[in-house]
């Protein structure tokens, strides 16, 4: 089992949006220490700049130090379980609908990390670059094109469950309000319901219902900054009833909804699926 460096138990972040002339485009760079499980809500790119850090994802554990590219799509679970100091990193947000033209949502699996000096990476280094440095919109069109090509090519070999499984984790997207049988999901993907939970959990990390708590608790922390009550929120992100909504949301992120929207940006609060750039 893996256990932080005592130097750094304590949680901290900072991200900084970079301005950036393609507005299709979200980028940041940050510096971080806390550990947490994310879910990727879209396509992206990340760099590590400075520290060592190790997470897990895809299925295995993996080792990060400056240079390492990393590569995100939807529904990508990414659990952080070590930063040897902190980890400072840039990251880059793609257009949902530029990657979608050139790669079949819900069917690629990308290659989830390049190491430092491959060759293969070069591309998406040059995207990072641009947009660190203010280029212009031409050259920042053509870094992305280049790198929506790239991404293409990194495509890892799909194993005999990983469309079902990407094809579950669409539904319960889509489905997040509403309630979900496994029955249903399994019919959805066609698999059985046995074979859809082993390999569900194999890929994700985490059963089909604990996948669909996340992303209702995600949902609560948005709406919660948007200005939504914490009495209102339970049946708009498919909990049963508030009592239900705040033992979730409390296990989860570590607080309660009242309290959470007093301080949204708390560090203390743990980061399921926290609305971040964080690779």
């Amino acid at each position: 089992m893996l256990e932080p460096s005592p130097r750094y138990t304590e949680p901290m972040e900072s991200f900084t949006e970079l301005p950036v002339a393609l507005p299709c485009l979200r980028v940041a760079r940050g510096t971080t220490t806390s550990l947490h499980t994310g879910i990727k809500e879209h396509w992206g790119i990340g760099r590590i700049d400075e520290g060592d850090t190790e997470w897990w994802g895809s299925g295995r554990v993996r080792r990060s130090v400056p240079g390492c590219i990393l590569l995100k799509q939807p529904g990508d679970v990414v659990r952080h379980l070590l930063h040897r100091g902190p980890t400072v990193f840039t990251a880059v947000t793609l257009p949902t609908d530029e990657v979608v033209r050139v790669i079949r949502e819900g069917e690629a699996v990308v290659t989830p990390q390049f190491e430092p000096g491959d060759p293969r990476a070069a591309p998406f280094h040059r995207l990072l670059d641009a947009a660190c440095s203010g280029e212009d919109r031409f050259t920042l069109e053509v870094a992305l094109a280049e790198a929506l090509q790239a991404l293409v090519a990194t495509r890892g070999v799909r194993s005999d469950h990983s469309r079902p499984v990407r094809r579950a984790l669409a539904f319960i997207r889509e489905r997040l309000e509403e309630s979900i049988s496994l029955e249903e999901l399994a019919t959805h993907v066609d698999l059985d319901k046995f074979h859809l939970c082993r390999a569900f959990r194999a890929q994700v990390g985490m059963p089909p219902h604990a996948y669909l708590t996340h992303l209702r608790v995600a949902r609560a922390k948005e709406l919660l900054t948007r200005g939504v009550r914490p009495s209102e929120l339970a049946p708009l992100v498919g909990f049963y009833d508030q009592a239900q909504l705040t033992r979730h949301f409390r296990r989860l992120v570590g607080t309660t909804p009242a309290r959470y929207v007093k301080s949204p940006g708390d560090p203390r609060f743990r980061g399921v699926l926290r609305p971040s750039p964080q690779p």
